[in-house]
């Protein structure tokens, strides 16, 4: 607390001390009831002052409840300046039938909303409007009561005993309504919004007790301003300024969301026995033939407004609640669907694990005979053969050769572990994967030819998983020209709208049977799965489209990345030359 802070404090303390005193030592007198009047005017003045800072200070829920607070307090401070009036400047007593008296009944309203408002507790923009229309039920339910009781006394048929009779009804039952609530919050609450409840329910219950005790000694003519009567209300007071001045403003803390869904439950049954009630109101209207014809009128014609009016406050809120439900019906829809989907994904993911472990010891166990066979095709080669058997050796070794890489590519898709990212030059990958593939196609007598896009932009990726999808596309283009014939591959890289292509064209004739793809389709798909396993992981795609002449067309496309991105740590490519022409 400030040290400006502290002295007003220390202001307000000395003026509830010096009213205690005045009460206590002075008799009843015009300059004890100025005094009394006035000191009552200047403590209000200092607790409408002293909560005005908290609004300002804050925002949403918190300022509207700092606000309703400070409103109901400006609310008492209105009627004591009207009572002061009355009594110093005017010297005269206040007048039984008092239009002012309501104010005095509605400063509780404010206080009631604010408490029911509940800013530490944590709510959606639909329970809020729904609570919303929950406190407007109510409020005008307080409204709708003090009209109903208090007012025909006043301006139908004035009957001051009545009047006085009927408004400490009203007024008390708002009291014990006020004080239910507080102690309700106090409960459910927690740290320092406990506190601040325990004090604002202590200085309700200091002010009920003092306007209760002055209203027995009134109807006793024992009452006067100044009197020992006015102590506790004085003393409470004196309190709204402290609690102004001790609080901050800082953001609401959240409590359980049972404790907020079971408040709010209460808060709509409230509101929905006050509805309920106009009925009773009028039943009771109707059967009191005690009273005066023209006030049965009176109120019943009142009670049929208000039904009419929360009527329609009522059909407000059960359209929120359906357009609620038809929401939370939807919602559910789409999680259940969404939870069988994922389900579905699930279990295809464990398929998928038990297929990988499968195939990889399959293939780590394929991957000894395999090696063995490539060593007996290479020594068979490098022996003496004739003119017939040599094409036929070669043949045993390219195909050792494109099993081996196969098994390769199935340990691959049964590893799928994630590796580390880093900008990739498309078109290094492709004169990689051509130099390592130069024995084959040399060997087949076969013609790769290169077209580089200079411009290209890089890619992120691991430069060892594309450089093994390169390996395959290329595989895949000799095992097809071994397949059905022809001399030449055409490799080149394009970029378009963000996306790097690496394409890879093998001209073919029709096969023999006719049809347009190579007999090898099924072994080729199988490896191409890996590589598409893959691409997926850097979130690109493999394409494949075959010709009606049995040419093949590999693509791969690849999301390129800013230049400013491609500019930081470089992969490490393995083997990586010049770019050169192949002829």
């Amino acid at each position: 607390m400030s040290k400006r802070s502290k002295i007003w404090l220390a202001a307000a303390i000395g003026m509830t001390a010096m009213f205690m005193l005045a009460a206590l030592t002075l008799p009843r007198s015009f300059g004890l009831t100025t005094f009394s009047d006035l000191t009552q005017c200047l403590l209000l003045l200092s607790g409408v002052a002293a909560f005005i800072p908290l609004a300002r200070a804050s925002q949403g829920r918190m300022r509207l409840f700092w606000a309703l607070i400070t409103l109901g307090i400006g609310f008492w401070l209105a009627y004591q300046i009207f009572w002061t009036y009355y009594e110093v400047v005017l010297q005269q007593d206040v007048p039984d039938l008092c239009a002012w008296d309501i104010v005095l009944f509605l400063h509780m309203v404010p206080l009631m909303a604010a408490i029911g408002l509940r800013p530490h507790v944590p709510r959606d923009e639909y329970a809020a409007r729904v609570g919303r229309l929950d406190f407007t039920l109510l409020v005008v339910w307080w409204i709708y009561l003090y009209v109903l009781l208090v007012m025909p006394w006043q301006y139908v048929v004035p009957d001051i005993a009545a009047y006085n009779r009927n408004l400490n009804l009203a007024y008390n039952a708002e009291k014990i309504a006020y004080l239910t609530g507080l102690v309700g919050c106090w409960i459910l609450s927690k740290g320092e919004w406990k506190k601040l409840y325990a004090f604002l329910f202590g200085i309700g219950l200091c002010y009920s007790t003092s306007s209760t005790l002055a209203n027995w000694a009134i109807a006793r003519g024992a009452y006067y301003s100044g009197s020992l009567y006015d102590v506790p209300l004085v003393a409470a007071m004196g309190c709204l300024t402290w609690i102004g001045l001790r609080t901050k403003s800082a953001k609401p803390e959240a409590d359980a969301p049972g404790a907020a869904s079971s408040y709010g439950v209460w808060i709509a049954r409230c509101s929905m026995i006050a509805v309920f009630s106009l009925p009773l109101f009028a039943g009771w209207v109707i059967l009191d033939g005690q009273v005066p014809a023209r006030i049965r009128v009176f109120r019943l014609t009142l009670t049929l407004c208000a039904a009419f009016f929360m009527g329609v406050l009522v059909f407000v809120r059960h359209q929120m609640l359906d357009r609620e439900l038809y929401r939370l019906l939807s919602y559910s829809h789409d999680s259940f669907d969404s939870l069988k989907r994922l389900q579905a994904q699930i279990l295809q993911s464990e398929k998928l694990a038990s297929i990988g472990q499968l195939v990889g010891g399959a293939a780590h166990e394929l991957n000894n005979p395999i090696t063995a066979m490539l060593g007996y095709s290479d020594l068979l080669l490098s022996t003496a053969l004739t003119a017939e058997q040599k094409p036929l050796a070669v043949k045993i070794g390219q195909h050792v050769r494109r099993t081996k890489s196969l098994v390769a590519s199935l340990i691959s898709f049964a590893r799928q572990s994630p590796s580390p990212k880093t900008p990739l030059d498309l078109n290094t990958l492709a004169r990689t994967a051509v130099k390592l593939t130069q024995p084959q196609w040399e060997a087949l007598e076969v013609d790769v030819r290169m077209q580089l896009d200079s411009s290209l932009q890089k890619v992120l990726g691991d430069s060892n998983q594309l450089l093994q999808v390169c390996l395959q596309m290329l595989a895949n283009s000799l095992h097809l020209l071994a397949e059905h014939g022809g001399r030449v591959v055409n490799v080149t890289t394009q970029g378009r709208e963000g996306v790097c292509l690496l394409q890879i064209f093998t001209p073919g004739a029709p096969s023999s049977d006719g049809s347009n793809a190579p007999p090898a389709e099924a072994e080729d798909g199988l490896a191409l799965s890996a590589c598409q396993g893959i691409l997926q992981e850097h979130h690109g795609q493999i394409v494949r489209e075959y010709g009606k002449d049995g040419a093949m067309l590999l693509r791969v496309e690849l999301p390129a990345i800013d230049p400013i991105t491609s500019t930081a740590t470089e992969s490490k490519a393995p083997a990586l030359w010049p770019s050169q022409p192949y002829a």
